[in-house]
């Protein structure tokens, strides 16, 4: 089929599942996968010397951001990988001091199933109820902590609802309790400010495709001062990321994931400016036309490109077979092979009829004005279709 007979893409508004690879990304990893294509691993030739020195160069550049120190930087396949091995890891280098594990129920399965598996295994996991906006109270964090608590787990941004929670003032209390705070910040790293140059943030995991950067490659942080944070390893077969992760570091990955880091806090401060006004334009469109939508999640501590709504009475299945020339979701995109309601949305105080008519928009950098208005069109033409939603 010819491009021109092509059929047209849909309208992509599901940016919290994976971003495009900026095209100034792919340029910077091209060199790597061909003339450069060295094992940075291989220290007697110039192959390998050159490999190492970008790899060593995209650690400095991604910790300069982080405001951390080039030896806390270790490279992994992914914000999943990076979360497990936070979790897993202080849970047993800790476990002779302590088994109880704090979380919170709106966490991204990458985090609760971790949690879940070390309580099938002794470990108590305590998981905090969030209100109706999608926050924790600072307070249920302190009368929660423990002498035998090791580790807190709180996601910076959920990638549902796209709330963004208080996690320097999470990780001061868990600081003040001696225990080790870490956050899942896969949906905030590049889209709100990020220090983990302080005495609070342990551990923190991003990954690339969330941000412009390549998919298969992401980070963990690991303070490696006031404390010292000691992990046990989860992948053997090497002495590679300093014994911490065993495997051929991807050069060209970790070249684009620096880079795309780096675009995305350069141009934050006009993105979240540009996304906000389009996500509320998108918002007020089809409230004004649906007055019965519901928003989920705190409508202004979250993050400038979410938009999560339900429909009320309407068949959620449906609604989704009917957004023709739109590409959003109903919920996490690594939970949606299964048939269950979201649990960030129940955790919020919706029923399981709500939670499966609820949809996550996610605009992005390459959404524009002329897409919000189709897509605005295209949701209130479905909600039309498949159902009447009542008044509020």
């Amino acid at each position: 089929m010819s491009a021109e007979a092509s059929p047209k893409r849909p309208i992509y508004l599901d940016h919290q599942a994976t971003t495009p690879l900026d095209p100034r990304v792919l340029e910077a990893m091209l060199p790597w996968w061909t003339d450069d294509f060295g094992n940075s691993a291989s220290n007697t030739h110039v192959y390998g010397w050159r490999a190492e020195a970008a790899v060593e160069e995209a650690r400095e550049r991604i910790a300069a951001v982080l405001g951390a120190e080039s030896r806390e930087i270790f490279f992994t396949s992914g914000a999943t990988e990076s979360n497990n091995l936070a979790i897993l890891g202080v849970a047993e280098s800790g476990r002779s001091t302590g088994r109880h594990i704090v979380t919170v129920e709106t966490e991204h399965p990458a985090v609760l199933d971790p949690c879940r598996s070390l309580g099938n295994r002794g470990w108590e996991v305590t998981s905090l109820p969030v209100s109706s906006d999608g926050l924790i109270e600072p307070d249920q964090l302190s009368s929660c902590l423990r002498k035998d608590t090791v580790l807190v787990s709180v996601m910076a941004a959920n990638n549902e609802i796209g709330v963004l929670q208080p996690i320097q003032t999470l990780a001061s209390i868990s600081r003040e309790h001696g225990v080790l705070f870490h956050s899942d910040a896969a949906q905030a790293a590049g889209r709100v400010e990020i220090d983990v140059g302080g005495d609070t943030i342990d551990l923190l995991s991003l990954s690339g495709h969330k941000l412009y950067g390549p998919k298969g490659i992401g980070v963990l942080f690991v303070r490696q001062r006031r404390p010292r944070v000691r992990l046990t390893p989860r992948q053997f077969g090497g002495g590679h990321e300093g014994g911490l992760r065993a495997g051929t570091v991807p050069v060209p990955l970790v070249v684009g994931l620096a880079r795309a880091l780096e675009l995305c806090v350069e141009e934050r401060e006009r993105e979240s400016a540009r996304l906000i006004v389009l996500r509320d334009r998108l918002y007020r469109r089809i409230r004004d036309s649906i007055p019965s939508v519901r928003l989920n999640g705190h409508p202004g501590q979250r993050l400038p490109g979410n938009l999560n709504l339900t429909f009320e009475d309407v068949d959620g299945a449906q609604l989704l077979l009917a957004l023709n020339g739109l590409a959003v979701s109903s919920g996490s995109a690594c939970a949606s092979a299964k048939s269950e309601p979201s649990h960030v949305l129940r955790a919020i105080g919706l029923s399981e009829n709500q939670a499966q008519a609820s949809l996550r928009f996610g605009l992005g950098r390459s959404t524009t004005a002329e897409e919000i208005e189709r897509a605005a069109e295209i949701v209130i033409g479905a909600v039309g279709r498949v159902g009447t939603p009542s008044d509020p």
